[in-house]
């Protein structure tokens, strides 16, 4: 909360004119304050949920306050890099000074933030994201392949480590999209999409027994099957009563969990707590960036929108936060950012400028 302050504060200072661009995605972030506000009114969820309220407002605020400068440029992609980087090497740090701390038995020896708290999900997310992006950026000749080793390296390493399923996969499925969208257009995408698919062949014939061992994490059949147990939880939490209102507006803010068990599903936590509303209103964003991504010539910006916008929509069955302030929304404003229409310039041209210095009084007025 200390950061979101500090964030806005920064914000408002660099914008001390309120100068916003019109944006679908914030708008319909902004409209989800309706219902957060409408089910946490009542205090049914504590005073928790209207700090929780406050936050998700400070939030889109800030993410308001800095849409001035999106203008579908790569800027915001090399600062998300670079700060889920330095978050990493944090983690990194903590596995260094103390293994024990940072790979507990509480977790089945996945890797956790020793130093500044994060859970095993959190790190392989950052990993995952920051892997993505610096792929996409070599592919475009944005960056050299010596500087894209040193961030996508390591974080793969730490992403191996947390043995998180729903990164893997949400990064596999999101540079597949993203590359895809380059194939017809970069001769770089389609030498990299060729190699990562005899790669991909190669890997699942003469690893295959050692990736399901690393994909089950040691669990039975049965309870991968659940879900982790999320399926008892899911059915639970649709199975309870609720009244016309719950229904429409939910619960109120609160930690996303269900009975004392985390509900780990966006959708579901959103219904949970902002009713059918908040849920359409997640689709409609959801749906607004997709369209409009594909509605976009191919480019580099591009792809890196269509990896952020499938990496939150896969990661969204498994992991909440797309109710609330989080990571996943911030990946979805990046996204935003790089669709937007480059700013129109309203300064008179060279040319004009010329033809008036060269006016007489006369002429000019």
């Amino acid at each position: 909360m200390g950061a979101l302050v500090a964030a806005f504060v920064l914000a408002l200072a660099v914008n001390l004119r309120l100068r916003v661009r019109p944006n679908a995605y914030l708008f319909l972030l902004t409209l989800l304050l309706v219902p957060s506000v409408l089910s946490s009114a009542d205090l049914g969820s504590g005073f928790g949920a209207l700090f929780r309220c406050a936050r998700l407002a400070l939030f889109i605020g800030t993410l308001w306050l800095l849409s001035r400068w999106w203008d579908g440029g790569l800027t915001f992609v090399r600062h998300h890099i670079r700060m889920y980087f330095a978050v990493l090497a944090s983690v990194a740090a903590g596995a260094v000074i103390s293994p024990g701390a940072a790979l507990p038995d509480l977790y089945g020896g996945r890797l956790v933030g020793a130093l500044w708290p994060l859970t095993p999900p959190q790190i392989g997310q950052y990993a995952a994201v920051i892997i993505g992006l610096t792929v996409l950026l070599v592919l475009g000749g944005r960056t050299d392949r010596r500087s894209a080793a040193l961030v996508a390296v390591p974080s793969l390493v730490l992403l191996g480590l947390t043995h998180t399923r729903t990164a893997t996969l949400g990064l596999l499925a999101g540079l597949l999209l993203a590359i895809g969208s380059l194939v017809l257009t970069s001769s770089a995408a389609r030498r990299f999409f060729a190699w990562a698919v005899l790669c991909a062949a190669v890997a699942a014939v003469g690893f295959s027994s050692w990736l399901q061992s690393w994909f089950l994490r040691g669990q039975s059949q049965e309870n991968f099957a659940s879900l982790t147990g999320r399926q008892k939880v899911w059915d639970a939490l649709l199975a309870a009563p609720r009244s016309t209102f719950e229904f429409l507006f939910g619960a109120g803010l609160g930690d996303k969990s269900y009975g004392g068990l985390p509900i780990d599903n966006s959708w579901l936590a959103v219904f949970q707590e902002q009713g059918m509303t908040g849920v359409v209103l997640v689709a409609a964003f959801i749906a607004v960036l997709g369209a409009v991504a594909l509605l976009r010539p191919p480019s580099l910006a591009r792809a890196c929108a269509i990896f952020l916008i499938s990496y939150c929509a896969l990661a969204s069955y498994t992991e909440a936060g797309l109710g609330d302030a989080s990571p996943y929304l911030l990946h979805l404003a990046l996204a935003a950012s790089l669709l937007a229409a480059p700013a129109a310039d309203l300064s008179p041209a060279p040319e004009a400028l010329d033809d008036v210095s060269r006016a007489g009084p006369g002429e000019r007025r």
